[in-house]
């Protein structure tokens, strides 16, 4: 039996004593949906030496969620459990890394198996995992894309410096083109097209880079009811090459939706736009499908099909591995071609254990028709999100696709002041009642839904009856 804190006990107490609660819910504690698993009893150090060790010896830059961090020892598909046995639904997915669900059988398997043959070679010798991933993977791609060409990194921000490189290398151009609140890693060129100052240090490193006008369609000046909204933003790329560049770009690199930004969908129509203008002035497009591949968006496998976009090269890291260090970088032969002309080599990308692994998820995601899944429970969890719009007016927004979706919390719907401060107390109430999620946003006001795509309604309908209940408790306050 699950254990109950006594935080949520009294956020349950607190609910039943209020007569705003929603009739649709019971007065009860929200149950989690039945799950045939039991962890085996932890029996290492405790939550106090845990946290103790990793302040004495852990970079402070490494941080943790929750006023009082949850300490998870063990997980099975979409659950997580924390040292006292205590069940949680996951709705991040260890930052929407986890795709077909923690230690799933088939993946598992396949990762021990490897590690018992060998674990580690580089690519100087032949092993066939690297070839048999790198055309798994390319088949996921429509013929033609003409994207075919996978170099194997271990990292999202690896793979979106590759990328730049490799775009850098091909046109002979310098000048990148990145979107305001884009997020694309903490390495070099990956954190120069990173626009949030919160992931920015005060040190040299943006050249090269130059930041468009963000087409979001809730925060910007262009809101979605304007059919032109796209139009309007990519105006902003074409101003910007004009007189901010020598006229000549390398590449344009965006997400099809900003994850680390707060799930923000790009204006309709947008993409076609600025593809056009930067293949124009001589540049390459570069989609970040870090968070949004893999068919999380439900609609398509990747993110940029849900634009009619094709762009020249693709990045992908997080999903890709269900939470082992795996990343790539795909593209077309002759981009590709161009890294060739100098020694470039990865110690650990295209590793034996990451290929199997990486394999055995792809395989997974299509045997157990995930996008689909993503498609159809996205859809019932983002109707339930709107119902909770509807009902509480700290929501100011709910978007995304599939199952990447954000819910944005506002003070006032006219000034869109961010409800930061409330959205922690949502995000506590939601821990102490069973269901984790994310946080993001500039502002930090942004809840971040992403499952593991593993999800069931039943969990969906656990969900969303928890965060009601967070809400209402905020709203008490």
């Amino acid at each position: 039996m699950n254990r109950i804190s006594a935080s949520a006990v009294r956020l349950g107490q607190r609910a039943r004593g209020s007569q705003k609660v929603s009739r649709c819910y019971s007065t009860s504690l929200p149950k989690l949906p039945a799950f045939d698993y039991t962890p085996p009893p932890y029996t290492g150090p405790s939550p106090e030496e845990v946290l103790k060790t990793r302040k004495e010896f852990v970079n402070p830059a490494i941080f943790s969620y929750y006023r009082k961090p949850v300490m998870i020892v063990d997980g099975k598909m979409q659950y997580m459990f924390d040292h006292s046995g205590r069940r949680y639904l996951d709705f991040f997915a260890g930052i929407v890394t986890v795709s077909v669900g923690h230690c799933h059988p088939y993946v598992t398997k396949a990762a021990v198996e490897q590690m018992q043959k060998i674990q580690h070679t580089t690519t100087i010798y032949l092993n066939p995992n690297i070839g048999e991933f790198c055309k798994k993977l390319a088949s996921t791609f429509p013929p033609e894309t003409g994207l075919k060409v996978v170099y194997p990194v271990n990292s999202g921000s690896e793979a979106n410096d590759l990328a730049l490189t490799m775009a850098r290398l091909y046109t002979g151009n310098y000048d990148v083109i990145a979107l305001r609140n884009g997020y694309h890693g903490l390495t070099g060129a990956a954190n120069a097209a990173t626009a949030h100052h919160t992931w920015k240090y005060k040190v040299p490193g943006d050249a090269g880079v130059r930041h468009a006008l963000n087409p979001d369609p809730y925060r910007g000046p262009y809101k979605g009811s304007d059919p032109e909204a796209g139009k309007k933003y990519a105006w902003d790329v074409k101003n910007l090459i004009e007189h901010g560049t020598s006229g000549q770009v390398a590449a344009f690199i965006a997400e099809p939706i900003q994850g680390v930004g707060g799930s923000v969908q790009l204006a309709e129509g947008y993409l076609p736009e600025v593809y056009k203008t930067i293949r124009h002035h001589g540049g390459l497009c570069i989609s970040d499908e870090v968070q949004t591949g893999f068919g999380r968006t439900g609609t398509n496998y990747w993110g940029f099909q849900n634009s009619g976009v094709v762009p020249d090269i693709v990045t992908m890291a997080k999903g890709i591995g269900n939470g082992a260090p795996l990343a790539a970088v795909i593209t077309r032969p002759e981009i590709a071609q161009a890294l060739a002309q100098r020694i470039h080599f990865n110690t650990y990308g295209g590793n034996p254990v990451s290929m199997a692994i990486g394999s055995a998820v792809l395989d997974v995601i299509k045997s157990e028709n995930i996008q689909q899944r993503a498609h159809e429970v996205g859809a019932y969890l983002k109707a339930g999100l709107q119902s909770l719009q509807r009902k509480h007016t700290i929501i100011g927004d709910v978007r995304g696709q599939g199952l990447m979706l954000g819910v944005e919390l506002v003070r006032d719907h006219k000034t869109l002041e961010p409800a930061n401060t409330e959205l922690l107390d949502v995000f506590e109430a939601a821990k102490d009642l069973g269901l984790l999620i994310g946080k993001g946003g500039l502002y930090g006001n942004v809840l971040r839904i992403k499952p593991p795509m593993c999800i069931t309604k039943q969990d969906v309908d656990f969900a969303v009856e928890v965060l009601d209940r967070a809400f209402a408790s905020v709203a008490k306050k």
